[in-house]
């Protein structure tokens, strides 16, 4: 008889976790987006650029176009993050390469800890008085930490070329950085709310990443589209802040205000125009 209830006990718990196990979230299990692989460039030849630019833009995370990049803003049970948050676990496990804000040429790697300390992570001690007799004073720790919320936008690096061979204008993404706002030694945004890198990220190298990365569309929750699909279809918002010159210098160090948007402008409508040019009879 106990050799019966045994057996009863021990089939019923069997059951009960193979229906937890089976629990479905959804009419149909989401594969597609996590086994996805870049769809490859097309060749390129250095004989086949006829010409080529490169240019730096800034993309707003608060713009409305650039939503499906910033939310959801915490890890939760969905299964999507943010854009930051796939760069940071990705760096932390080891899995992706964070290169140091000093430059955009990928030269020098570094550790999560110096991401943090850039982003205003540290430990300080401040001293304090009791707010009871005697009133004598002591240290305590402060620890600031570093949050995914600082990050305000992405600078993107890219080229745009024209394809002689393919007979197309075309643009290859170069390198990603988060943007955060500069702050003084107590912590506080500097006057002029400027921007600053928080590391750079080797585009070619996230690729794959991006590509197991869902992000959410409006239209159809079926159709679940990856950040490099977002990228690859230039379905984001920016603005250009600069382009290669001979000062290697970006439009607000000479032009300001409404002459810095037009000028920006101006050198979007050439990209544009080169291609539509070439097709001129």
């Amino acid at each position: 008889m106990k050799i019966k209830s045994f057996i009863i006990v021990l089939l019923s718990t069997i059951s009960f976790s193979s229906m937890a196990q089976t629990v479905l979230d959804g009419v149909y299990v989401k594969e597609h987006t996590v086994e996805r692989v870049p769809l490859t460039y097309p060749y390129l030849r250095e004989a086949d650029v006829l010409w080529s630019k490169r240019i730096w833009r800034v993309m707003d995370l608060s713009e409305k176009i650039n939503l499906p990049f910033k939310y959801p803003t915490s890890k939760s049970t969905l299964n999507r993050k943010n854009l930051m948050d796939v760069f940071v676990d990705a760096i932390k496990e080891g899995s992706l390469t964070a290169y140091g804000y000093e430059d955009d040429e990928f030269t020098m790697p570094i550790t999560w800890d110096k991401v943090e300390s850039r982003g205003g992570a540290r430990t300080d001690t401040v001293q304090m008085t009791r707010p009871e007799p005697p009133y004598d004073s002591y240290d305590t720790v402060i620890a600031r930490s570093f949050s995914a919320d600082k990050v305000i936008g992405f600078q993107i690096k890219e080229d745009w070329f024209f394809d002689k061979q393919r007979s197309v204008m075309d643009v290859r993404i170069i390198g990603l950085a988060p943007l955060i706002f500069a702050v003084d030694e107590a912590g506080n945004i500097r006057e002029g709310n400027y921007r600053i890198p928080l590391f750079w990220i080797y585009y070619p190298e996230a690729r794959k990443l991006l590509a197991n990365s869902e992000v959410f569309n409006r239209e159809n929750d079926a159709e679940r589209r990856s950040f490099d699909d977002l990228f690859q279809k230039r379905f984001f918002g920016s603005y250009i802040i600069k382009e290669s010159n001979v000062y290697d210098r970006y439009i607000v160090e000479y032009k300001q205000g409404l002459s810095a948007l037009l000028e920006a402008e101006k050198i979007k409508n050439e990209i544009t125009n080169f291609e539509h040019d070439m097709w001129e009879f």
